[in-house]
């Protein structure tokens, strides 16, 4: 694609980016043993791919439509109880609270009310709240705690950041919430007393897990009563979790935070090892941010800021609009420029942290930017990739892990996108045996101090541990205006590959017109700079893989079971028909009504 005399001014004058490499093609010749080697931190360090026997259907069948609202959730149970919540005359948030509860109960391998995350809501009229419900390390951490030890950052007591998700919930139900704040567990509680059955997810997620599992008493008893995991369909009651979501639900908030609850929580976790206490649990607060956002194309492209990677997600969509994909369609070039702007994104990513101890807004807003986007725009290559240095990252990559997204619309069109986590398969591991909470290990997704990466890259300074900070996170909850009217909320769960496959169901609906389950299901690749190797899904064809690999790209194709992330998205469209898209890759089925 031609640039113009202006852009290739700008980047010859331009401070901020690499200059242009000379033509030689980059040395990417390497073995196949050696790409998988090169992805082998990805694939074994988190849980983002997931094993599944599903394939791409013929048809668009999991697209629902309805006239009023929407709710998108990995598990049908949860959106319907999302949709019930609507119908009593509930808004987004309450959809969205109720929703995030009843998943917080079935797939707690992923999400619950021991972890964080965020909420990006949209009023009917049009205003914003970023809200940032994010673990935070306890008061007697520090940057050298992991060092010795990286593996004590995953499992065990030390590992555990002070839970946010109440404060999240009543943060955002204070602020727009309708229905009374009781009303909202009730759904959660009913199934955590009563039972629910195990879905295939789940099943598999235990079977993942069997070994440690079937070695702790308080996991076995819930997930294996018989001596057995259970199996699929197989009911599954937790009633400590239901007198837990009960008491939140009749005496508030500050319940979980300053009362027995608490308590447990800090008694159990210490108990392994941890150093959470009662002041941690107290002094914990949810916070409103400002969201940030771009127009691409004509729409309002609305996401969080940090320590969300929202720039990423912002940055990449400036670079990609000059080169405006839909004249060429999919193509393997746009591909290829797909793969460049993740590049970028994922090097501006190294320079992210909590805004409330970095201060480094001015840097924030240049990488958001359209004119920073057209010097980047200007240094990517039609003809050929190049090694992670050219794309100027300042530290190594941080690593990200599981997660849960939601995405809500009602019918006064406010919308949610919400996405929580606990982190690891199961956090740390813990199960609390008095409340039933499973706790966050999101201490995991600071970065430690020590040896540099394969590129020479430290680890980054911004996001390294300290009392009271919140980790940077992959989380890109999204909502999509056209013509000052809401269109679409989509977010992800997955880790790192969080942010790439939210942004290609956005080209795919904004640039390709595909429909959002389509978008949805369509195959995904996924490119983080660091390692330097595109993963690409099962699907992809000859064409798209020959178009990288004739650019200098190393590719690593999933086998057909192994998906990359789950997308979950809700949209109207411009004569107000609603839809709702849940993704096949985490067995998940949206509602309306």
């Amino acid at each position: 694609m031609s640039l113009s005399a202006a852009e290739q001014g700008q980047t010859e004058q331009s401070t901020l980016l690499p200059k242009q490499l000379d033509s030689r093609k980059p040395l990417i010749s390497k073995k196949a043993g050696a790409l998988l080697l090169g992805i082998a931190a990805v694939v074994g360090l988190s849980t983002f791919f997931f094993s599944t026997e599903i394939h791409k259907p013929a048809s668009s069948s999991g697209l629902v439509e309805g006239k009023n609202g929407a709710v998108a959730v990995e598990a049908e149970q949860c959106s319907n109880v999302g949709i019930e919540i609507l119908k009593k005359g509930g808004n987004a948030v309450d959809s969205a609270i109720a929703s995030a509860l009843c998943i917080g109960v079935i797939d707690s391998f992923a999400t619950g009310i021991g972890g964080g995350g965020f909420m990006l809501i949209r009023s009917p009229n049009g205003t914003y709240d970023f809200i940032d419900f994010r673990e935070t390390a306890p008061g007697a951490s520090h940057k050298d705690m992991f060092v010795e030890d990286p593996s004590k950052a995953q499992v065990g007591g030390l590992s555990v950041g002070v839970p946010g998700e109440i404060r999240g919930f009543q943060l955002a139900h204070e602020r727009h919430g309708k229905l009374p704040w009781e009303e909202l567990f009730t759904p959660a509680i009913d199934m955590s007393r009563n039972g629910f059955n195990t879905t295939r997810l789940l099943a598999q997620r235990l079977q993942s897990a069997k070994e440690w599992i079937m070695q702790d008493a308080t996991f076995s008893a819930v997930f294996a009563p018989n001596g057995q995991l259970a199996m699929e369909g197989q009911l599954i009651k937790r009633p400590s979790l239901a007198d837990t979501l009960e008491i939140i639900a009749k005496q508030g908030p500050d319940a979980f935070y300053e009362g027995l609850i608490a308590a447990s929580i800090v008694n159990t976790t210490v108990n392994n090892g941890g150093i959470l206490t009662m002041e941690d649990m107290k002094n914990y607060q949810a916070v409103v941010r400002p969201p940030i956002s771009t127009y691409y194309h004509g729409r309002k492209i609305v996401t969080g800021g940090t320590p969300t990677s929202g720039h990423v997600l912002i940055s990449a969509l400036n670079i990609l609009e000059r080169f405006n994909l839909r004249l060429l369609g999919e193509v393997g070039l746009n591909v290829h420029r797909l793969v460049e702007a993740l590049k970028y994104g994922f090097a501006f990513r190294t320079e992210l942290g909590d805004p409330d101890y970095v201060d480094n807004a001015d840097r924030l807003e240049e990488i958001i930017s359209k004119d920073w986007a057209s010097l980047a725009r200007a240094n990517i290559s039609d003809d050929h990739t190049h090694e992670p240095t050219f794309y100027n990252p300042k530290f190594d990559n941080s690593e990200a892990h599981g997660t849960m997204h939601l995405s809500v619309v009602d019918e006064n069109d406010g919308a949610v996108a919400l996405t929580s986590t606990v982190n690891l398969l199961f956090g740390a591991r813990i199960m609390d045996p008095v409340t039933g909470i499973i706790l966050n290990d999101e201490m995991d997704d600071f970065s430690i101090p020590g040896i540099p990466n394969a590129f020479g890259l430290q680890p980054s300074v911004y996001n390294y541990v300290y009392p009271g900070k919140r980790s940077l996170s992959s989380c890109v909850p999204t909502i999509i205006e056209r013509d000052s009217k809401f269109e679409m909320a989509v977010g992800a769960s997955g880790g790192s590959m969080i942010i790439t496959a939210t942004l290609g169901v956005i080209l795919d609906v904004v640039d390709y017109g595909k429909n959002i389950f389509d978008a949805i299901v369509a195959p995904r690749l996924h490119h983080q700079l660091m390692p330097n190797t595109a993963i690409l899904e099962d699907g992809f064809s000859k064409q798209y893989i020959d178009a990288l690999q004739s650019r200098g790209h190393d590719i690593v194709v999933l086998p057909k079971s192994m998906k990359i992330t789950a997308v979950q998205a809700v949209m109207r469209s411009p004569d107000g028909t609603v839809y709702g898209a849940s993704d096949i890759r985490k067995y998940g089925q949206a509602a309306v009504y």
